[in-house]
């Protein structure tokens, strides 16, 4: 697949695509006699996980590590396992406080929906 098509499947810019390349996060994406990139189904396979992780929010640093010790081979195993546990402790840490501002705005629609004649203490 181009570039092109590979932005268009996966909804990620081409500028992104290449900054991805750069700094190591999609190893070895095939090229052309042209010297143009032809993503194979290993590089997309990297683009979906790197979606997907980036969705998770996990911060470019940590997938860097992941992919420089894939790339390791086995050895690296635990690591990459402890890898992905802190970046689960940590999403389960942001939803949890998104869980608590669901409330406070939930709790904010509520103060709104009972009228400005209803309104009480509370001024903001």
């Amino acid at each position: 697949m181009t570039i092109s098509e590979v932005s268009k499947q996966y909804d990620i810019s081409t500028t992104t695509l290449r900054y991805y390349e750069r700094i190591g996060l999609i190893p070895d994406v095939p090229r052309d006699r042209g010297g143009k990139r032809d993503y194979d189904e290993n590089a997309c396979q990297w683009v979906e996980l790197i979606k997907w992780f980036r969705s998770a929010g996990v911060q470019i640093e940590a997938l860097v590590e992941y992919v420089e010790l894939n790339q390791q081979g086995d050895e690296t195993w635990d690591q990459r396992r402890a890898l992905l546990v802190h970046q689960r402790e940590l999403l389960q840490e942001r939803i949890a406080e998104m869980r608590q501002s669901l409330e406070k705005l939930n709790h904010k629609i509520a103060y709104y929906d009972r009228g400005p004649e209803n309104k009480g203490d509370c001024r903001c």
